[in-house]
């Protein structure tokens, strides 16, 4: 009975050292006498016992290592932290095992030494506007470094940029100079247009009032031109009517001379008016004046 437990005993020993089972997204390194003999994939593998022995378990994954931040000099001697974060995958698990003691302090020591002379080439102010012209060096450096390794770099990715208090200081002075200006560049613009919008105004008002005082002066002499032409109108009227009148009398000569000097008397009330007398009608005039003295003489008689 006690043989029988001690075989039973021996038997699952045996059967948990042979069969192995492998997850899904991993791989098994198996090692024959220390020697390599083979990788396991996922599923369910059979190993000789005592002889085979798992070596390591290699995750097929991405993975993601957190560099630790790192202070580094740039062009114009300014010492930066930059922390970092890279993304890989083990794409030859045997490589990853025997060509490297660690990877992981592989690609750390890589991504360090690699950062400092990236960034050691380049200025402050590169630095903060080329991050993704850093990361992108950083991951082809990175990936043809381990590639011997059996691991694929495929991001990097720079979490931080942190200069020293003084230089922070110093930014935040200037972006904020940076910003009064753009607001003394936008208020000054704002001013321009609305002094060109005022002085548009005035042009065009002034112009307005130009063509409404020129409308006006057109519309007042049209007015005028009018008043003359009928009271010139009324006035050939009226000399039209005392000729009519004077005709139908059959007067003698003088007394047309006298009807025709009051008619040019009542053309010569108005204001606008001009009258001419003629060199002939003279004589008439003396002749009134001669019988005007005849009647106060007949008058005094």
């Amino acid at each position: 009975m006690l043989y029988l437990i001690i075989f039973l005993v021996i038997i699952l020993i045996i059967a948990f050292k042979s069969i192995k089972v492998v997850k899904q997204s991993e791989v098994y390194i198996i090692e024959r006498l220390g020697k390599f003999h083979k990788v396991a994939d996922a599923g369910l593998t059979i190993i000789v016992p005592f002889v085979d022995h798992v070596r390591s378990v290699v995750s097929l994954k991405e993975q993601t290592m957190d560099i630790p931040p790192q202070g580094v000099i740039t062009e114009d001697n300014v010492t930066i932290v930059i922390d970092t974060v890279v993304f890989f995958q083990i794409t030859d698990p045997a490589k990853a095992v025997y060509e490297i003691q660690s990877l992981k302090k592989g690609i750390e020591y890589l991504a360090i030494t690699t950062i400092r002379d990236i960034v050691g080439k380049m200025n402050l102010d590169s630095t903060f506007s080329s991050r993704d012209l850093i990361n992108n060096q950083l991951r082809i450096l990175l990936d043809e470094a381990t590639d011997k390794w059996g691991c694929k770099v495929n991001r990097v990715e720079i979490k931080d940029i942190n200069p020293p208090a003084d230089i922070r200081d110093a930014m935040e002075k200037q972006m904020n100079a940076e910003r009064n200006k753009r607001a003394a560049i936008l208020q000054a613009e704002g001013e321009k247009q609305a002094a060109i919008t005022i002085a548009e105004g005035r042009k065009e008002a002034a112009i307005l009032d130009a063509e409404a005082d020129k409308e006006a002066r057109i519309r007042r002499a049209k007015g005028e031109a009018e008043a003359i032409r009928e009271v010139a109108v009324a006035k050939a009227q009226e000399i039209q009517m005392v000729y009519d009148s004077i005709k139908k009398a059959n007067p003698d000569d003088k007394l047309i001379q006298i009807k025709s000097l009051e008619a040019l008397e009542e053309v010569a009330k108005g204001n606008a008016n001009k009258v001419f007398i003629p060199f002939e009608a003279t004589k008439a005039l003396s002749s009134l004046g001669a019988i005007k003295e005849v009647m106060k003489d007949d008058k005094k008689n």
